[in-house]
């Protein structure tokens, strides 16, 4: 019997796909949800902050399950949308959530799902091309 050969599967976007954000603040608004946080990441938004990491977590931070996000204006917005220019006013700092959009497994699994969001962000289907790995390396930095 020959041996039995490994199909590698070719993902949709294996010639990548474009995105460059234009800060318009639609993945950082909108409905209720989380952004979540790691302690890396809340020590470094508390330095930005000149807070300790304590101090940030009592006054940015909420406990969802045993993970800790971002709270969010009651409107949706993330506490650190700036309400009048709409610009993350950490963007330097984004957690690594922020930074993986729209790379989200969510948002890429299919062709139809990523013209969705295409619809939505202006960001995305324009700018530079991002190669399948570096897509790939967004998507592995947080399962959403």
């Amino acid at each position: 019997m020959p041996p039995v050969r490994k199909q590698t599967v070719v993902p949709w976007y294996h010639q990548g796909l474009r995105f460059e954000c234009t800060g318009c603040g639609y993945c950082c608004s909108g409905q209720p949800g989380y952004v979540y946080v790691n302690e890396h990441e809340i020590e470094l938004l508390a330095a930005f902050f000149q807070i300790s990491p304590q101090a940030f977590e009592a006054q940015f931070v909420r406990q969802v399950g045993s993970e800790k996000s971002l709270i969010e204006r009651p409107n949706g917005d993330c506490i650190f949308l700036d309400i009048t220019s709409r610009k993350c006013v950490v963007y330097e700092l984004r957690p690594r959530q922020c930074r993986s959009f729209p790379f989200w497994p969510s948002n890429v699994k299919t062709q139809r799902a990523w013209e969705r969001i295409c619809r939505t962000c202006p960001g995305c289907g324009q700018g530079p091309l991002h190669s399948q790995e570096e897509i790939e390396q967004r998507m592995r930095m947080i399962d959403i």
